[in-house]
């Protein structure tokens, strides 16, 4: 039996904040899906689903769009692009103030590797956290 490919963006996010949210090994013990708009309907430029938060601090927001899901990382953004690469993830930089990186999920199969950039970031998070 072969199983479709996911490419609905909605489902997508949500496996991923049930990878997030669920699971309590290595550093996503560290996490919470938390200001989750459960009635979220997807766009061309992506709709706020939930936010990332470590240790209740939000690391990341997520976004929906009809055939996809990205993650917006606000802290640990350089990690974040330098693990999706990595990964094979796409990836892109947002030109704001201050910079973000865009993390795309472009199928289901995808959702474990956008689960290793965020437990990266966790860890030069924690690296950063013992500095301070």
């Amino acid at each position: 039996m072969v199983e479709d490919r996911i490419t609905d963006g909605r489902r997508i996010a949500q496996l991923l904040a049930s990878e997030l949210d669920g699971r309590e090994d290595g550093e996503l013990a560290h996490f919470a899906v938390t200001n989750a708009d459960r009635d979220v309907e997807p766009t061309a430029d992506g709709a706020r689903a939930y936010d990332v938060t470590r240790h209740d601090e939000r690391i990341a927001r997520a976004f929906v769009h009809d055939d996809r899901a990205h993650l917006e990382f606000e802290a640990g953004h350089d990690a974040a692009a330098e693990a999706a690469s990595d990964v094979d993830l796409r990836v892109r930089p947002k030109a704001t103030d201050p910079p973000r990186t865009l993390v795309f999920v472009e199928s289901g199969a995808e959702v474990k590797r956008a689960t290793d950039v965020v437990q990266q970031v966790s860890r030069v998070l924690a690296e950063t956290d013992e500095e301070e």
